[in-house]
This record gives structure tokens, C-alpha cells and sequence, in this order.
């Protein structure tokens, strides 16, 4: 067993690796409570073109699938469901699935073990039959619908549609009802089977234990799973420049809300120093503190602090601003206006250092939680990255590097503008 040891915060990380390939995360929590498991698999919306291992066919899936899959794990052959039956242990459970993968979970005071083999055993022992998939579809279609007239999914989804042009993260994570309708019991055991396999999944549990006790419980209680080979994923080949810079579209709301998206390149080299300094540089710009946001608030032009992100997976990567505005466009011009007078005089320390400080703070206080614990090193994880990396980086960060990748990365040409307008 791999032991990793963070001295900064005083946290260690138990990792290994079982005979079926499954990577099992645990970092001990002493004298908590609450206990968290959380296990993903590196299966999302974008994966929907691949290479079977086992056979090396190719595959082509409605988009959706992913999704389809996390609704239909729950369901078992003797007719219950396993997140009614974790319910009424009295545990928080469920499941989300995202552009590039899906997790199921659970957190829980009381009855962690009893909790923990049903969560081994329904991820673990799919069941779908014609009758329960062709039910499903009509759950998904209204959940799809449902989404269709929620502005904020909206004008999230315009905006991924601005940035790519084919790279499958432009597309909704649930489908569409037509994408839906074509998905069969046969097309989710093959992905069942594919990306399902322990190889490809990453189980993180958080709480006061022994790692022994948490390595042992898992090979103890799960069913014997042959490990396969790599999966090969299928992509088409995205361009740097943006799709389109701008996108607009009416609904019944009260007031426009807008995302500004700024699409980045793909290189992952010194991933974690770049995601820490780009957001640095977002809750510099935007942050409630920002000379910016002042301005935009005090002229009534931004009625809350925005939402400010960096996402990337492998095949895409882009900052994400979202808020809520009586002239978005306004507020855009602003923006590049604010980035364009940074560029050129640079970042002043003082602020840089409150805005480094700020997140910092944000990122040790996540390690009091063992839910939030369980959740960044499963999904951390999943990008070859051990949670620990970012509070090591953290004093290597630099005003300097961080003017250079504002420059570098906060371009113009790569902005693009999506508002949803009241009809």
C-alpha cells in the first residue's frame, strides 16, 4: 500500500491498487463522525465513440448513455431499489454523471458497513431488462424537457456550443429525447461492461478508519471481476479558435443571466499550478473584492458575485463567468476592457496576494469535510493528480508567472458571450 503524507495540512493518503485493477483511495479522518465513500468511473457524455477492449470493435453510442446508465444502476433483480434501501439506513446517497464521468455515493453517521456492501454490490451487479429501459425513457425525455426550459442549463449549453465546434462536451450530458429513445439494454451492458470494468474506476473513502479495515471490506465484498485492457477513446479533432463569439436566446425569466466562456488549449503540462493561477486570475477580475465588480455592482450592472470556474478534461478546456445582468453585453465590453488595462500594467501585488490567500484559505477549509475530501481525491484522481499536489504548488505560485498566463491565456478572440434574455 502506497502512503502519501501531506505535513503542511497533517493529512495522509492511503492508496492501492486490488487484482481487478479498482485504485482505492483512504484518507483517514480521526475523530469524525461522519464517513463518506464515493466510487466514479471514467465514463461521461463525451465518451460516446470507442474501442471495446475485450473485442476491439468500435462502437458508436447515442449520446446520453452515461447518463442512462447512473439512472439505471439503482435497480436491482429482486425488485428493490438500492437508493431506497440506503434511505431507510438513514444514509445521504446518490449519484451525478458529468461530461467525462459518473460517481455514485453515499455519507453516513450510522451504518457505514451495511451501506458501504450496497453500494459494492449495485455498482458492482447491473440489472436491465426491456421492460425497465423502455420505462426509463420516458423518466430521462421529461428530466430532458424539464432542463430545455431552465435558463441557467440553457445558457451553460449555448455557451459550450460558442466554444467547440465537435468536441463532444458541446452536447447535453442527458441527450436529447431522440438520442434517448435509441438506447437499449444491449447498448448499456456494452458499456456497462467497457467502462464498468474495476480498471477504469477509482473508490475514495474518508472517515475515521483504518485503511487495512477499508482494503480488506472491498476485496471482501465485491464479485470477482476479470481486469480488462486500456479503453480507447475516439474523439474528433477539435480546433483552437472558438465556434462562434456570440449566442442569444429568449425564455420566461425575469431578468437576462450570460455566461462568458474563454476556451484555452489543451496542453496539461504542470496541470495543477495552471488550475490554481487561473483561478487566481478569474477571482481577481471578478471576485466581490475586484475594483471591477465594484464598479459593475455600484452601476447596477451585476446583481451578485459571478460563478467563476476552470474546467478541463482531455480533450477540452475553458474558463467559465456567470452571473446575472440588465445589459450583459455591457458588462462583456467591461470585462475585456478591465483585461486588456491588466495585461498591459500588470497585476497589483497587494491585491494578487489577497485574492492567493482567499483561495488558499477556501482549499484548506475543504479538507474538514470528509464528503468534500471523498469527492476532490476521487476526482482528482481521475486526472493522474494527487489532491495533496495543490496545496504543495501553492507556495511556488508567482505574480509573475501569473502576468504571464494572463496574457497568455485571457485572449480576445477566444471570448465568447451567452445570454439568455427575458421573452
Amino acid at each position: 500500500m502506497q502512503v502519501i503524507e501531506n505535513k503542511i495540512i497533517k493529512e495522509k493518503l492511503y492508496l492501492e491498487e486490488l487484482e481487478n485493477g479498482l485504485k482505492v483511495i483512504v484518507i483517514p479522518k480521526k475523530d469524525t463522525n461522519k464517513k463518506m465513500a464515493i466510487i466514479g468511473t471514467k465514463f461521461g457524455s463525451v465518451d460516446n465513440h470507442f474501442i471495446k477492449p475485450q473485442t476491439k470493435e468500435e462502437i458508436v453510442i447515442p449520446d446520453g448513455v452515461a447518463h442512462f446508465l447512473e439512472h439505471k444502476m439503482f435497480e436491482q433483480a429482486n425488485g428493490t431499489n438500492s437508493l431506497d434501501t440506503l434511505t431507510a439506513m438513514g444514509v445521504e446517497a446518490n449519484a451525478y454523471t458529468t461530461n467525462d464521468h459518473t460517481a455514485y455515493y453515499f455519507e453516513a453517521v450510522d451504518n457505514f458497513e451495511p451501506a458501504f456492501k450496497e453500494l459494492l454490490d449495485y455498482v458492482f451487479n447491473p440489472y436491465y431488462t426491456d421492460e425497465n429501459v423502455e420505462k426509463e425513457k420516458g423518466i430521462i425525455a421529461q428530466e430532458i424537457r424539464m432542463y430545455d426550459d431552465d435558463a441557467i442549463s440553457k445558457v451553460f449549453l449555448n455557451a459550450l456550443e460558442c466554444m467547440y465546434e465537435k468536441c463532444p462536451v458541446r452536447l447535453d450530458v442527458a441527450g436529447t429525447v431522440e438520442s434517448v429513445n435509441k438506447i437499449n439494454k444491449d447498448i448499456l451492458y456494452d458499456c456497462y461492461n467497457t467502462f464498468y470494468n474495476p480498471s477504469n474506476m477509482i473508490l475514495s473513502v474518508c472517515g475515521d478508519f483504518e485503511p487495512n479495515y477499508i482494503i480488506e471490506f472491498v476485496k471482501n465484498n465485491m464479485r470477482k471481476i476479470e481486469k480488462i485492457g486500456k479503453i480507447e477513446r475516439i474523439y474528433p479533432k477539435e480546433t483552437e479558435k472558438i465556434y462562434s463569439n456570440f449566442k442569444e436566446t429568449s425564455m420566461d425569466v425575469s431578468i437576462p443571466s450570460f455566461v462568458i466562456g474563454i476556451k484555452d488549449n489543451l496542453e496539461k503540462e504542470n496541470i495543477v499550478k495552471k488550475e490554481l493561477i487561473l483561478n487566481i486570475l478569474l477571482n481577481y477580475l471578478l471576485d466581490e473584492n475586484s475594483k471591477l465588480y465594484k464598479e459593475l455592482y455600484d452601476e447596477g450592472l451585476l446583481i451578485s458575485e459571478p460563478d467563476l470556474e476552470y474546467e478541463y478534461s482531455d480533450i477540452y478546456s475553458h474558463m467559465i463567468i456567470f452571473s446575472y445582468s440588465k445589459d450583459p453585453k455591457k458588462v462583456f465590453e467591461k470585462i475585456k476592457t478591465e483585461i486588456s488595462n491588466l495585461k498591459e500594467n500588470g497585476l497589483e501585488e497587494k491585491s494578487f496576494n489577497r485574492v492567493k490567500n482567499k483561495i488558499y484559505g477556501r482549499l484548506i477549509t475543504s479538507y474538514n469535510s470528509p464528503a468534500q475530501i471523498g469527492r476532490i481525491f476521487m476526482r482528482d484522481y481521475m486526472n493522474d493528480i494527487i489532491s495533496f499536489d495543490y496545496i504543495n504548488e501553492w507556495n511556488n505560485i508567482t505574480i509573475e508567472e501569473a502576468n504571464k498566463l494572463l496574457k497568455d491565456k485571457f485572449i480576445e478572440e477566444k471570448m465568447i458571450l451567452s445570454i439568455v434574455n427575458p421573452k
